[in-house]
């Protein structure tokens, strides 16, 4: 027999609400008239069947009876946790843990090794983009397209004051008119943002399938004016799509943070382009990336116990970045060769220790696998640990140790921004030297001495120079990333 639960990808104590809104969709997802493939009618049919089921209380009890145990290893997502501790302590007084939450896809031989991508790439061409920008962004375009597999669909856009669809999203491209249309690139005007994301996201709704990574990767080297707020809800309409966005930023004044929260809105993470010669690398990773995905449209929703708080996330990987503390959380991807991996800092008053177990978060984690018609059933996420008497003195894990470190030096440069910001500049000078320090343990002897001349600048100037704080902000946020960690 189906397990209609499953099929509609919801837990089985379900709602009424979560099996409707889960039915719609499903049914949306199936629907003959959107999905032409073999067997998508017999699917929709049997998604009909369990909604009639699953609706109705009195059948839906005799459903049940008929049901085996519910098994977290009938998941396609394998999850481990780390802690920094074995167990709380029954103390007086607040106590700090840390959990380093890791998913990845479980083994299976019958799954798609690389999915079929649909890619629009939304690129910067005002005026700011001339001469070697603007060069090798169009050799790193030619250089995509001819890359392209038969089943990947790319659409491109440009924009400065108005956007322009380049060439547009098609399931049977010329790439030789692909290239042709590249290359006659000519930059002009300002930069606003909105117009080519709105334009960018578009085209890829036009081919959109769930059977395919959906996804936009903007690339510009200005900042956007009086649209950041349109930019940002649109980023929140397309991750509920089921659209990722990336955000790629060439030299130094382009906003930042403006293209982080962007970015993580879809999940994604923004990076950081020093000099024009690395667009084609980044291009080529991020495209890489995107063809090894597992999952897609992965999302946290929990809910944090009394008398604990969740003070911190971050991302670590594939796409490191800190993630702001909400009760529901857009994480990307998982891919196939590498976990997606969490880092969680909690608070726990003493309070919460009066019980012999503490939870310290409580929720569940979706996601989509573009090899799949359906959502998969979501998995059943739970952060705890045992209340003791005494400390345990069993180590924690290396692999949790070691994300701790490299975090810790992440930290320590967002902390230094923010007192340069309050005009603490001896403390966010003190700061950096010290971080340099630690960057030189770690051998990291470049990106120390940028730290040490940000630490003589701010003493002097009173303000960061925005190559030398993007460099720390994105090389300590790399050194997070094991397979990305620099070299000197």
């Amino acid at each position: 027999m189906s397990d209609y639960y499953a099929l509609l990808g919801i837990f089985r104590d379900a709602t009424k609400e979560e099996i409707k809104r889960a039915y719609f969709e499903a049914a949306q997802r199936v629907h003959p008239d959107k999905n032409e493939a073999p067997g998508e009618t017999e699917i929709f049919l049997d998604v009909q069947k369990a909604y009639d089921i699953l609706s109705n209380p009195k059948k839906r009890a005799e459903y049940d009876l008929s049901l085996a145990p519910e098994e977290e290893s009938s998941s396609p997502i394998l999850q481990r946790t780390f802690y920094s501790r074995q167990s709380l302590v029954r103390l007086n007084e607040t106590q700090l843990i840390y959990a380093l939450l890791e998913w990845k896809p479980r083994q299976n031989k019958n799954e798609v090794i690389s999915p079929p991508l649909n890619i629009c790439l939304v690129l910067d061409n005002s005026t700011s983009m001339k001469g070697e920008n603007i060069g090798m962004v169009k050799a790193s375009a030619i250089h995509l397209i001819r890359s392209l597999r038969p089943e990947d669909i790319l659409s491109v856009v440009t924009f400065s004051d108005r956007a322009k669809v380049l060439i547009p999203s098609s399931l049977r491209p010329d790439h030789r008119k692909m290239e042709n249309k590249i290359r006659v690139m000519h930059p002009s005007g300002g930069t606003e943002i909105f117009q080519g994301l709105q334009e960018g996201v578009a085209q890829v709704r036009k081919n959109f399938s769930a059977e395919r990574v959906n996804h936009v990767i903007l690339l510009t080297d200005g900042q956007t004016y009086g649209d950041e707020k349109e930019s940002l809800e649109l980023a929140k309409e397309t991750a509920d799509f089921g659209i990722g966005i990336s955000g790629l930023g060439i030299g130094e004044d382009w906003n930042d943070e403006f293209l982080d929260e962007l970015a993580s809105r879809a999940g994604s993470s923004s990076s950081y382009i020093a000099n024009p010669q690395e667009i084609q690398k980044f291009l080529e990773e991020k495209f890489k990336q995107l063809a090894k995905v597992f999952a897609e449209n992965v999302e946290l929703k929990f809910n944090a116990s009394p008398n604990t708080e969740l003070t911190y996330i971050y991302r670590v990987q594939p796409n490191a970045a800190h993630l702001l503390s909400k009760k529901t959380i857009q994480l990307g991807m998982i891919l196939r060769d590498k976990p997606l991996t969490l880092l969680l800092e909690f608070t726990v008053k003493s309070s919460a220790v009066i019980e012999d177990e503490v939870n310290l978060l409580v929720g569940s984690l979706s996601f989509e696998i573009p090899s799949q018609t359906l959502q998969s059933q979501p998995m059943r996420v739970r952060v705890f640990r045992e209340v003791t008497e005494k400390a345990s003195l069993e180590p924690p894990s290396p692999t949790l140790v070691q994300a701790l470190a490299n975090l810790n030096l992440f930290r320590m440069q967002e902390t230094a921004q923010k007192e340069a910001a309050d005009g603490k500049y001896n403390e966010a000078s003190r700061r950096l030297q010290h971080l340099a320090t630690h960057l030189l343990s770690h051998g990291e002897r470049s990106m120390a001495k940028t730290v040490l001349l940000e630490a003589e600048n701010l003493q002097g100037e009173q303000s960061f120079s925005e190559e030398g704080r993007k460099k720390i902000k994105y090389g300590t946020r790399a050194l997070l990333l094991p397979a990305e960690k620099g070299k000197n």
